[in-house]
């Protein structure tokens, strides 16, 4: 079995090929065209003859994040034009009433109505498409009320536009979140629509340049940790909105599973950002609906926080000589300024450096200048600048834990990405944590989980009705259950005793359960999955005891004192403190 993972980040991407038992990795610096990126790290990885290739990207994320997708129209039902611009009847923050949101992806003058409605019950006014007015956008997204269980107009709508508007790509709401509440379900179709165009373009290049090079179609890393067809991301490129983060989470999982840990919180710092999960159980977990750039996206997604805090971070003091670290980067050009490369602004790499955490080169043939970094920091200590960035990531894993009702103390820290390992045992120590797992292969951990990915095809069914109305279920997959009359949900596992085992999550959520209530079944969700094939990772004896730099697979650990382990039987460096 041959496969090939390759990861874009957003200063390397990142290449792992499996051949017969023997895993190779390489890193190579990330292009302006990112299709080109892959290609290079194929080549660089030796990748030939494969029987799966599978790619994580970040395209879809940086592109709505800033602002660079599509022009796009909006279709709701007559009377409903102004669906993204009211939004709910939230405020943008609590206790600040006057900060706005974010403004949404389609400007008022490109959203309209087309005459016709449907009801909870059916149609309740007839469909009249010489309403619809011609569209002057490069994309187009359609969400009509009730769409989610009755999609005849909305099907209707969408026959209609591509006929009229052959050269746009249209997006109905039914494709790609067919569940209830109209605003959640219009932004996810909208960002779908707004993205569509930018990453269809980049992957069908990628495409191209694969059968060039004689490399298979690529399989896309889903937001849910899954893998689609390059067809089916291209054509709903919010199904691949958190395709990057996701890969590094499976690949945290593997390793932690396989140190014989079912409890993790995965910590992946890469040269722009930190991503950061819970694991429970074995299994990283899920969300249903999330926010990205503001914008509420009712997709299934692994429970992934993201904070711009990267080795590339730039630092800066403010006017009140505060010092603040990121969310801007220095990126892969010109990179941190010790790179040589053209960079003069200080980042988190110059700092590691000044300290003596990092070794004199990097993967790539980067060959760090010290002197360089010390002009960019000039009077600012480096031992500030790693304290205020590692604040930064403290607040982020306490997101996924702290605030979830998960005490870290419970959990090990899988630490990856170029940058993790040197600052996870710090942060270990700061949330009172025991255990650090650094994964052999850490530097290039995300592209691993691309390999050791499954094939996952979610679905979700809509039902709105008593639970004790509802035809037989699946066995597997998640119900989205309430009492009647709640606004929110709770999902739990489907199988027996799903009424008592919902009482049981509510009273653990909100202290109180009444099992004389009935109950409501708003949705099913289930998935598809096909296996991966098995990835079994080694690597060199090592033996730490802080304070002392090792050098991995295209990463860098730092074990401070107080610190020391040695690696498992798979590689992974096992370090605890007080030992």
């Amino acid at each position: 079995m041959r496969a090939l993972g390759i990861d874009v980040g957003g200063t390397f991407t990142d290449a792992v090929l499996v051949a017969d038992g023997a895993v190779l990795t390489a890193k190579v610096p990330t292009r302006e065209h990112q299709e080109e990126s892959v290609l290079a790290a194929a080549s660089a990885v030796g990748a030939k003859d494969l029987d799966r290739f599978t790619h994580g990207t970040t395209i879809a994320t940086n592109a709505l994040l800033e602002r660079r997708g599509a022009r796009t129209a909006f279709v709701s039902t007559a009377g409903f034009e102004h669906l993204l611009h009211l939004r709910r009847q939230t405020r943008a923050h609590l206790y600040r009433p006057c900060v706005d949101h974010a403004p949404p992806l389609v400007p008022i003058e490109r959203c309209a109505g087309v005459t016709g409605r449907m009801g909870p019950e059916g149609e309740l006014v007839p469909l009249d498409l010489s309403t619809l007015p011609r569209m002057d956008a490069e994309a187009i997204a359609v969400c009509l009320l009730f769409s989610f269980r009755y999609p005849g107009h909305e099907q209707a709508v969408v026959e209609e536009l591509r006929r009229r508007h052959p050269e746009s790509h249209v997006v109905a709401s039914y494709e790609v979140a067919p569940e209830f509440r109209e605003y959640e379900r219009a932004s996810t179709t909208a960002v779908d629509a707004y993205l569509g165009p930018l990453l269809s373009r980049s992957l069908l290049a990628l495409a191209d340049l694969c059968r060039g090079a004689g490399l298979p179609e690529p399989l896309v890393m889903r937001s849910s940790g899954g893998l689609a067809t390059l067809t089916e991301a291209a054509g709903h490129a919010a199904f691949a909105l958190l395709s990057g983060p996701a890969a590094g989470v499976v690949g945290a999982a593997r390793i932690a599973d396989s140190a014989g840990y079912e409890n993790a919180l995965a910590f992946d710092m890469g040269g722009t950002s930190t991503d950061v999960c819970a694991i429970v159980g074995g299994k990283a977990r899920r969300e249903h609906e999330r926010l990205v750039g503001d914008l509420p996206v009712r997709l299934p997604t692994l429970g992934v926080h993201t904070v711009g805090a990267g080795g590339g971070s730039l630092v800066r003091l403010d006017e009140g000589g505060a010092l603040h670290v990121g969310p801007e980067s220095a990126g892969a050009e010109p990179g941190p300024a010790c790179y040589g490369r053209g960079g003069t602004r200080p980042t988190v790499t110059d700092a590691n450096l000044l300290l003596g955490r990092l070794p004199t080169s990097l993967p790539g043939d980067i060959r760090l200048d010290m002197e360089a970094a010390r002009r960019a920091l000039d009077e600012l200590d480096p031992a500030d600048v790693i304290e205020v960035v590692n604040a930064e990531m403290v607040r982020a894993l306490r997101v996924i834990s702290v605030e979830q009702g998960l005490d870290p103390r419970d959990f090990v820290l899988v630490a990856f990405g170029g940058a993790g390992p040197l600052h996870a045992c710090a942060l270990a120590d700061e949330l009172g944590m025991e255990t650090v797992l650094v994964p052999a292969s850490a530097g290039v951990l995300s592209a691993l989980g691309l390999v050791a990915a499954e094939e996952r095809v979610d679905a979700v069914h809509s039902y709105l009705l008593p639970l004790a109305e509802a035809e037989e279920l699946p066995n597997e997959g998640e119900a989205d259950l309430r009492y009647a009359g709640q606004s929110f949900e709770l999902t739990i596992p489907l199988g027996p005793g799903l009424a008592d085992r919902f009482h049981s999550a509510h009273e653990e959520r909100y202290g109180y359960a009444d099992p004389t209530q009935p109950l409501e079944l708003v949705a099913v969700r289930t998935a598809e999955l096909r296996a991966a094939p098995e990835v079994r990772v080694s690597g060199p004896r090592r033996v730490a005891r802080g304070p002392q730099v090792v050098e991995l697979e295209g990463a860098t650990a730092w074990v401070p004192g107080g610190w020391s382990g040695e690696t498992d039987v798979q590689g992974t460096l096992v370090l605890r403190r007080g030992e």
